[in-house]
């Protein structure tokens, strides 16, 4: 009977499990490094990702219109009604609460008045038309002359809710140049 022996001599690719070498240092130092650039690009992708889909914007204010339905300048003062339409947009995913809400009218550079817009809710990329109407009762008022002009400053604040877990500040802010005719009343042209 012919038996075969095995010896390490005669298969020198015979694996023992238990005559290995340990693995050296140099491995576990590049699986650390493998490891923690893996860590590093899922933070800045999770970084991009906030920075460009959930980043907190400022709402968008375009004015739609300026009105004065009264106007009268006699005697060195002036008394006027007006009214300022806008359009309040949106831009973020999460609903925008406005709470800090003015219009202010400026006359060579002082300010005459300021008024207070109700606070409100708008949804995540929703669109509220507002306005704001402000009454202004024997101002005292050098002679502007021909036409006269006004500055209104809209101002909208309030926060954004970001995943629904964090709430950032965010504000607005709006001017407008307005030229009146005197004579008429009527407004002959605004820019914001």
């Amino acid at each position: 009977m012919n038996q075969h022996h095995r010896s390490d001599e005669a298969n020198p690719h015979y694996y023992y499990p238990y005559n290995h070498k340990p693995r050296s240092g140099r491995t576990n130092l590049a699986s650390c490094a493998v490891a923690t650039a893996f860590l590093i690009a899922v933070a800045a992708a999770a970084v991009a990702v906030y920075y460009f889909l959930f980043r907190p914007k400022p709402p968008v204010i375009v004015v739609n219109g300026i009105q004065f339905p009264s106007f009268s300048a006699v005697n060195g003062a002036i008394t006027f009604h007006v009214n300022q339409y806008v359009t309040v947009t949106n831009p973020n995913r999460g609903e925008f609460s406005h709470y800090d809400n003015s219009l202010q009218l400026v006359y060579a550079g002082e300010p005459v008045g300021i008024i207070y817009i109700p606070a409100g809710v708008i949804v995540g990329g929703g669109r509220q038309r507002m306005s704001a109407e402000f009454d202004l009762q024997k101002y005292p008022l050098p002679p502007p002359g021909d036409t006269m002009e006004i500055e209104t400053r809209m101002k909208l604040a309030g926060s954004v809710r970001v995943l629904k877990l964090f709430k950032h500040r965010v504000e607005s802010r709006v001017e407008c140049t307005v030229w009146i005719e005197v004579t008429h009343g009527t407004v002959s042209g605004y820019r914001c």
